[in-house]
């Protein structure tokens, strides 16, 4: 009984997918760069009692620092390099839009 109930459903269409969220970039990469400049100080200030062979972290929690910064700066430049890029292409085509109207426009008076 439910299997004929579920055959004489009609098909419906998948739902649109919603659009992608935008991420504050900047803040995220600002949290994690925090989160490691407070891990290092943490290292920094117990690192007398670490172990010889876990004091590697210092200079993981160095590295993480110093990749941050540069995302830190690196972020900002990217969004703007990105949107001058789609700033183009929305440019181009709309001209390439306006250019296919008029060659139509030309080729209507041409036959009229």
């Amino acid at each position: 009984m439910t299997e004929e109930r579920l055959e004489q459903r009609p098909a419906r269409p998948p739902a649109e997918s919603p659009p992608p969220l935008e991420a504050n970039d900047r803040l995220v990469t600002a949290v994690f760069t925090a989160g490691w400049a407070v891990a290092l100080v943490v290292l920094l200030i117990v690192r007398t009692s670490l172990p010889s062979g876990s004091r590697w972290w210092i200079w993981t929690c160095a590295a993480g620092l110093g990749m941050g910064l540069f995302g830190l700066w690196y972020v900002p430049r990217l969004k703007r390099g990105r949107a001058r890029t789609a700033e183009r292409r929305a440019a181009s085509r709309a001209s390439a839009v306006g250019e296919a109207q008029a060659d139509a426009a030309t080729e209507a008076e041409a036959d009229g």
